[in-house]
């Protein structure tokens, strides 16, 4: 495998890294192939299914289904940073990805993940008005309002994109050129920098805390206001059903907030490029597949309209 690289200054500067990706062996890599490009195709399909279902069906058109929507859409974007580059390199057997392309795929990467806590947090907002606040919330949960917090959080998901890009374009990398995973993740390429970047640690660690740890505590808040609300119920049904709406939203924000605080704020070691490797699958690849099933599972007006959809295109049940 040939990488390009330029002299300056009698000094070899890397322009393009090599993705080891997740194995060496090549019946394995085989395997991984048809293994991902399944998860790949069901997220697709599972996502565009929950958006059409949203789309289609008029009782639907509430902010809660608004914002499964915007998520379901933010996850088609969000796997597709990464697997179809993962992918590729499974067929090709060319691991190589340009400095330009691996920054490129950091800011997708940033901007996706961000704009898809937001949309999390806005989905436990919308929880906490309908369960604290029922009688208030087509005023708090206005249509303009929903576009205002899902435009929101696309502009948020750019500037933790932007602020953690842009340091990068100053990194040198001279002597490093192996990036030990499927794809470009900053930590993975801050590693392999031959220039001081303590800057870029430290931005990364002061925009984690405010975009990611704000979209938490916000999260979080509302959801000590809706279980204080809840256990207030005297009816169990009452409570059972409360819960049973918050269910879903609270497995796919632990599932992504777990693994994605894990994966940054961990010391960037050696010893965890496997468990790396695991935890990076489980919220950039994983998670997007598991949201709509998750959310097709828990929701009984997903479900009754996912039945209408499948049976009215049923050529058995429609002769």
């Amino acid at each position: 495998m040939v990488l390009k690289s330029s002299e300056v200054e009698n000094q070899t500067v890397i322009t393009e890294f090599i993705l080891l990706g997740l194995s060496n062996d090549p019946h394995i890599e085989d395997f991984l192939l048809f293994f991902f490009m399944i998860i790949f195709l069901v997220t697709i399909l599972g996502n565009v299914i929950v958006i059409l279902v949203i789309k289609s069906e008029l009782h639907l058109q509430t902010p809660m289904f608004f914002f499964l929507s915007h998520l379901a859409f933010v996850d088609i974007c969000y796997s597709s940073v990464t697997v179809p580059r993962m992918l590729a390199n499974f067929v090709t057997k060319q691991k190589t990805i340009s400095q330009e392309g691996c920054i490129a795929q950091i800011f997708f990467i940033f901007q996706t993940a961000c704009t898809e806590v937001f949309i999390l947090s806005a989905m436990g907002y919308d929880r906490y008005v309908a369960i604290c606040a029922p009688l208030h919330y087509s005023r708090y949960l206005s249509k303009e309002i929903c576009n205002k917090m899902v435009g929101g959080a696309w502009l948020l998901g750019f500037f933790h994109a932007i602020v953690n890009v842009l340091p990068l374009l100053n990194l040198h990398f001279c002597s490093k050129n192996i990036i030990r995973h499927y794809s470009c993740e900053l930590p993975s390429l801050l590693a392999l920098s031959c220039k001081q970047n303590l800057i870029n640690y430290i931005v990364l660690l002061i925009s984690v805390f405010i975009f990611g740890l704000s979209s938490f505590l916000f999260t979080l808040v509302s959801y000590i206001y809706i279980i204080s609300t809840i256990l207030k119920i005297h009816s169990a049904e009452g409570r059972r059903k409360a819960f049973s709406t918050c269910s879903s939203h609270l497995i796919v924000v632990g599932l992504f907030y777990i693994t994605g605080f894990f994966r940054y704020m961990k010391p960037n070691s050696e010893s965890f490029i496997d468990l790396d490797k695991v935890i990076s699958i489980q919220y950039s690849i994983l998670t997007p597949m598991l949201n709509p099933i998750i959310y097709s599972l828990k929701n009984k007006e997903i479900k009754s309209a996912l039945v209408k959809l499948f049976g009215k295109y049923n050529p058995i049940s429609n002769p």
